[in-house]
């Protein structure tokens, strides 16, 4: 019989173990031990993923430039995409880890930032100021890199700070260290990016951070970060990017679950789960999640060109991924991509790297964001020896606090994942911060957070109808057509640079998207305002949303200004043609009036305005309409009430000849 390989045991005796992972999946009793050769891919699609017996295939580590298979900008520093393909696998007990892993300290020396905290603190300025305000997007990550030198031999730093990651951190979803032979990867990392098991798509938007020293937190602290303006929208954010995402490589979209608190040593998070059913291959799904908006902003393909205007230089696999793909019992694909944040790359020379980020987002304050760059970094600092230690934790119990769902047919509990309770005596099994976890959810779309029943919400008068939606690089597009889907049209999304015909389809969307609506002589603006143009003139039924309706406002004749203070992420309650709606804002720009009805080029044209400056929150004409803010967002809790008022006007009902009540949607 062939004796197990042992890297561990090789390491002691000072061989080469060759390449292999030790993985402890959360909550998680024994760790997992990969053992194999490593290839390089050039794409994902390369990743091998062969038929045969079910279980772990390849590990896959995935740097931040794989980005640029989407069309996405990045700074290229040529990190490759590094694959173990798995022939040996044991589950090794916990305690059998620990009693193999070193205890030598880890020394290290010339430990620094690459870039200091006057100029992170200067980079966060100007991202708030050239960009948030500008129009470019909601929110941004912006990296640094911690430096420093191991003394000593790197694989042996790196397995005894894997076991001071074991013993002193929790709340990871993963804590593993990867050895290739060309790289070591340590970590512990809280999110999971995506997985897929048995059909079931799941996404961890994680967003919102608490510090501490790491010994008990104050509870009082705590309630007033769950109650901070900044923390909730910053999570609302991310959770609107990651439903993004889940409208794409899940069938009916994502539904929404949570939020709970994560605790780790250092700090809390808080998150969402979210789960929808999808069919696509697992290297599909990995492609079209690149990357997490928790690490790059939103929306996604315009923040990957802020990251790449903001930072010196390439980011390797911060922000990227580790990708366990296997086939199940059944020989049906399976994922588990943890995000890679918390993770030290050390190279065989000794040259230790700690990448670190920040969410920056219009309440971002630079001395506040300076501050969580340390935090994040503190847990894999320690293990190397670079900042205090937490006290040892219980390691037999799960690190984070996530109470499934009440619902016995919730997706995830058919998959057997609903989260499991946290160790006694936590935080978040406190009854005012369950409270205060709950009450998050009271302002959001029903749409998202409730359990879909395909029809229920159709309207009369639409089946057999179908949309085109023009997709302005803001993939809440993708929402948008799960939406109108819900209400019964048929639906297709086309980007903006891809012309086509527009006939044979009922309505025409032009969509959301970051930029300046005033710059007309960027090609964007030039293409989607023509666009518009043609579909007015035509009379042809047409819906505009946020960037759409700032072009639309110009095209009638509307002044469009840059607001003081930007609405990204900004929930309100507005009157819509006389009715109150609670809506979500992502937006810098809008149009002004003075009026409540404007006679233009294309007919006489009502507006719903703000009644302290006059912006345009929606207008509506002769088989026209443009809504400023976003209805598919998690953040318009009327949001579906607003489209079935809008297609009423523009499909179901004749066309607006007048502007009389009897008329009115």
């Amino acid at each position: 019989m062939t004796r197990p390989h042992d890297p561990l045991a090789a390491v002691a005796a000072g061989a080469d173990p060759g390449p292999f992972a030790l993985v402890r999946r959360e909550g998680a009793d024994h760790l997992d031990l990969f053992t194999g050769p490593v290839r390089t891919a050039d794409r994902l699609a390369d990743i091998p993923l062969p038929d045969g017996a079910p279980g772990p295939r390849t590990l896959a580590l995935v740097p931040y430039r794989q980005v640029t298979e989407r069309g996405f900008a990045c700074v290229d520093d040529g990190t490759p995409l590094e694959c173990l393909a798995v022939e040996e696998h044991r589950r090794i007990p916990l305690a059998e880890v620990l009693a193999a892993l070193p205890e030598t300290p880890v020394v290290t020396r010339d430990a620094a930032f690459d870039i200091s905290d006057d100029e992170y603190a200067e980079t966060v300025g100007r991202v708030l100021a050239e960009e948030i305000g500008r129009g470019a997007g909601a929110n941004f990550v912006i990296h640094r890199t911690l430096r420093a030198t191991v003394v000593g031999e790197p694989l042996v730093a790196a397995l005894a700070a894997l076991r001071r990651l074991l013993l002193r951190e929790r709340g990871a979803y993963w804590t593993f260290v990867v050895h290739t032979g060309t790289r070591l990867l340590v970590g512990a990392s809280p999110e999971r990016h995506v997985s897929v098991d048995d059909g079931l798509v799941m996404m961890n938007p994680i967003s919102g951070t608490f510090r501490h020293t790491g010994a008990a937190a104050d509870r009082d602290a705590l309630l007033r970060f769950l109650h901070d303006p900044k923390e909730v929208e910053e999570l609302y954010m991310v959770l609107d990017e990651e439903l993004k995402m889940m409208a794409t490589v899940a069938e009916h979209g994502g539904q929404v679950v949570g939020p709970y608190l994560k605790e780790m040593a250092h700090l809390a998070h808080t998150e969402y789960l979210l789960a929808g059913r999808g069919s696509l291959d697992v290297r599909e799904v990995l492609r079209e999640t690149m990357f997490a908006p928790t690490v790059t902003g939103s929306p996604m393909e315009n923040a990957c060109r802020v990251i790449a205007r903001h930072e010196r230089s390439g980011r390797r696999y911060y922000a990227g991924v580790l990708a366990l793909l296997g086939r199940d019992a059944e020989g049906r694909q399976t994922l588990d991509a943890p995000i890679l944040i918390r993770t030290a790359e050390l190279s065989p020379a000794g040259e230790l790297r700690v990448p670190v980020g920040a969410t920056l987002v219009r309440h971002s304050t630079a001395e506040g964001e300076v501050a969580e760059t340390h935090a994040k970094a503190a847990g894999v600092l320690a293990a190397f020896g670079l900042a205090p230690d937490a006290p040892v934790a219980d390691h037999q119990l799960p690190g984070s606090a996530r109470p499934g769902p009440d619902r016995p047919d919730h997706p995830s509990r058919s998959a057997g994942l609903t989260p499991r309770r946290d160790r006694e005596g936590s935080l978040a099994d406190d009854p005012e911060v369950r409270a205060a976890l709950a009450a998050r959810n009271a302002p959001l779309a029903r749409f998202w957070l409730d359990q879909r029943n395909p029809g229920a919400t159709a309207l009369p008068g639409l089946a057999g109808r179908r949309a085109l939606i023009v997709d302005g690089e803001d993939t809440f597009t993708g929402m948008l057509a799960h939406q109108l889907g819900a209400l019964g049209l048929a639906v297709r999304r086309r980007d903006w640079h891809r012309p086509g015909p527009v006939d044979g389809y009922d309505l025409v969307v032009v969509g959301p998207g970051p930029g300046d609506p005033t710059e007309l002589a960027d090609p964007k603006m030039a293409a989607m305002r023509g666009l518009l143009a043609e579909l007015v003139a035509a009379g042809r039924p047409t819906l505009a949303v946020c960037l759409g309706h700032q072009l639309l406002a110009g095209l009638l004749g509307l002044p469009l200004h840059r607001r003081d203070a930007p609405y990204q992420g900004l929930q309100r309650e507005v009157r819509l043609f006389g009715t109150p709606r609670r809506v979500g804002f992502y937006a810098s720009f809008t149009a002004r009036a003075g009026a409540d009805r404007l006679a233009t080029p294309f007919g006489p044209v009502e507006l719903s305005r703000d009644p302290v400056d006059g912006a345009v929150h929606a207008l509506r004409g002769s088989g026209f309409a443009g809504v400023q803010f976003h209805p598919e967002s998690v953040l318009s809790r009327d949001g579906l009430a607003v489209l079935a008022d809008l297609l009423g006007h523009l499909l179901v009902r004749p066309a607006l000849t007048g502007h009389g009540p009897e008329n009115r949607g």
